[in-house]
């Protein structure tokens, strides 16, 4: 163990969910991905149509529930799959595809509400986008996050606008900012998403991404590395301009270099990709999950580095 960093009780250099878990609920919580039905303001023609040019036919939502079975049925199916591997384990709820505030209020009251009350279950998570979050919807999160722990996680991919018009993103950078606000005014959770390795992006963008998350009041963080899904604009463009895809050496690099950056108590959520492999293109290296979480944590040692040095060292 280290004792480097305070955020662990692991040879780990970094904050992970899993240890931050352990503090706030005291035992193992386990992530249970449910799929509301949703769709997406990118997809209907609300702000684009064909969704951002990565996103999967299933939209994000390759791990969650049968769309087409009731939000218990989901829950059930997958907490015994967990039950048989944890335990006596606690619950959050994680509603994964998709938009999941793209509705009314009475809609998402049908989704959110039966989650909470199910037994040990101790809170939401919430995936949706900056732009898909009415003032009606900020009120009923507020008096949700007093009865259950919730996180609401943001996409945000990239700060480079030039980026995130090719990735078809349909927002720009000041409406994520002010959604963050927004939530953090009513004292809720914010945890976000960017992705490495988008196209053309160089080492230096992605470094400009976190530093600016770094300065946002967020409380977690997702680091996904891009992978090249079938049957998406992402693939019809990879297999038109070739563009370069990260090696695994490189994202390792790139990613220690972002967690030096990163505040200490922010939550590392999520640290690389995890596609499925029968829709992967690339990179294949992906596919060795733990090979690639390995590698981080064996550099951060040769390195003698850890989460917010950069910032600890100023």
């Amino acid at each position: 163990m280290n004792n480097q960093f305070q955020y662990t009780n692991t040879n780990k250099r970094y904050h992970t969910l899993d240890y931050f878990y352990k503090q706030k609920f005291g035992k193992k919580v386990c992530k249970i991905s449910l799929n509301g039905g949703f769709s997406c303001p990118n997809k209907d023609g609300t702000k684009g149509y064909g969704g951002c040019i990565y996103c999967s036919k299933l939209g994000s939502g390759d791990y969650a529930g049968n769309y087409q079975k009731d939000i218990i049925t989901q829950f059930n199916e997958i907490k015994e799959i967990m039950e048989r591997k944890w335990k006596d384990s606690l619950y959050i709820g994680y509603f994964q595809a998709n938009t999941n505030t793209y509705a009314s209020v009475d809609i998402l009251k049908k989704k959110y509400e039966p989650i909470i009350k199910q037994k040990n279950v101790v809170g939401l998570n919430i995936a949706t986008r900056p732009d898909a979050i009415k003032e009606e919807c900020l009120t009923y999160l507020e008096d949700l996050s007093k009865r259950t722990f919730l996180n609401v996680e943001l996409g945000l991919q990239t700060i480079h606008e030039k980026t995130i018009k090719l990735i078809n993103r349909g927002h720009d950078l000041n409406c994520f900012d002010e959604m963050v606000k927004s939530l953090r005014k009513r004292n809720i959770n914010v945890i976000v998403h960017i992705i490495n390795g988008l196209p053309y992006e160089t080492k230096e963008m992605m470094l400009e991404t976190i530093k600016h998350v770094n300065k946002l009041d967020i409380q977690g963080i997702k680091i996904h590395m891009l992978h090249i899904i079938k049957d998406t604009q992402l693939e019809k463009m990879y297999q038109k301009e070739k563009f370069p895809i990260l090696t695994k050496e490189e994202y390792v690099d790139i990613t220690i270099s972002q967690l030096e950056q990163l505040r200490p108590e922010i939550v590392i959520h999520r640290i690389t990709g995890d596609p499925v492999k029968e829709e992967l293109v690339e990179p294949t290296w992906l596919l060795k999950k733990f090979c690639v979480l390995n590698e981080i944590d064996k550099e951060m040692v040769k390195r003698n580095t850890y989460q917010g040095k950069k910032i600890t060292n100023q």
